[in-house]
């Protein structure tokens, strides 16, 4: 059985299927025309995310039984011809949430205790204490939307800061405790002060905060996106911060992360966010750990295990 390694993995993987006696190609810098061209030889393909292993390529793959993304989700596999060809996925959700919740963490105390115009400052000599006092996040109402791997580890973070969680899952029944809170779309609406998106992207949820969305909440407020690009539309998040009725963002993910293919209107929008004082930045890098990156690697192992004979 030959397994097809197609980006950077942590050593234990490759170590582990040599072990289980598979035939491994660890080809990390591999293009997409060599995949297509020798997939047809192998049983098993891992992936991230710079490739997309769509109909174009699978149609290729005639003795493929599996394709493993070093991820949460699928998100850059055609799930529907795969599943009528009879090719099992499998992802990493959950191997990476405590650092996706250590990162939003990270992400809201930067932006609400302005740490990163801080930084810049004194790095320039600048010395301005009265610039940059911070809000405190005790007391703040925060409205989590999907409480899978990734929203329940944000929530379990926050205690200790005083605040209030207020949990949202179209899908799932949420443990309550003394300051997270089950609740519906309208309960966050009145009541949030911060949102934070940890949510699948799929038809339902692309451009799931939209204006009308947006403009649904009460109060002004903080908007953290850690989840995919998408699920937050850029314009409406743009002309929301304009307004004022957003008062800051934290964005690990965006619409097109491939910065040097942005359209005229994206690159406008990108740059409002990144001259602004309240946009707090990372490079879709809050699940992305020393410790995640080996801890996919063993639950894609576990996973290719359960498989049993393919």
């Amino acid at each position: 059985m030959k397994i097809l390694i197609i980006e950077k993995m942590h050593p234990c993987l490759q170590e582990g299927l040599l072990a289980r006696g598979f035939e491994v190609d660890y080809c990390p810098n591999i293009s997409r025309e060599t995949i297509i061209e020798t997939i047809h030889k192998y049983h098993g393909i891992v992936v991230r995310s710079k490739t997309n292993i769509d109909e174009d390529l699978l149609k290729h793959a005639s003795q493929l039984k599996f394709i493993a993304r070093a991820g949460a989700g699928m998100d850059n596999v055609d799930e529907v011809y795969a599943q009528q060809h009879h090719i099992i996925g499998i992802h990493a959700g959950g191997a990476n949430a405590n650092a996706v919740g250590e990162h939003a963490i990270g992400m809201l105390l930067t932006l609400l205790h302005k740490i990163n115009n801080g930084d810049a400052q004194l790095r320039k000599y600048i010395f301005d204490r009265e610039a940059n006092n911070g809000i405190e996040l005790q007391h703040k109402t925060i409205g989590i939307i999907g409480y899978g791997h990734t929203g329940s580890a944000f929530a379990s973070k926050l205690l200790g800061f005083g605040v209030k969680v207020l949990a949202y899952d179209k899908y799932k029944t949420i443990d309550e405790t003394n300051y997270i809170k089950a609740c519906e779309l309208e309960t966050i609406f009145e009541h949030a002060d911060i949102i934070s998106f940890h949510i699948p992207l799929n038809a339902e949820t692309k451009h799931y905060a939209n204006n009308n969305f947006i403009q649904s909440f009460k109060k002004n407020m903080i908007v953290m996106n850690l989840s995919r690009g998408a699920v937050v539309d850029t314009n409406a998040l743009v002309q929301n911060l304009k307004s004022g009725k957003i008062e800051g963002c934290c964005l690990d993910v965006f619409e097109n992360e491939k910065l040097a293919t942005l359209s005229a209107s994206e690159k406008l929008a990108f740059q409002y966010l990144t001259s602004h004082p309240n946009c707090v930045l990372t490079p879709h890098v809050g699940g992305w750990s020393e410790q995640s990156y080996e801890n996919i690697s063993q639950l894609l192992l576990e996973k290719i295990d359960a498989i049993g004979d393919f």
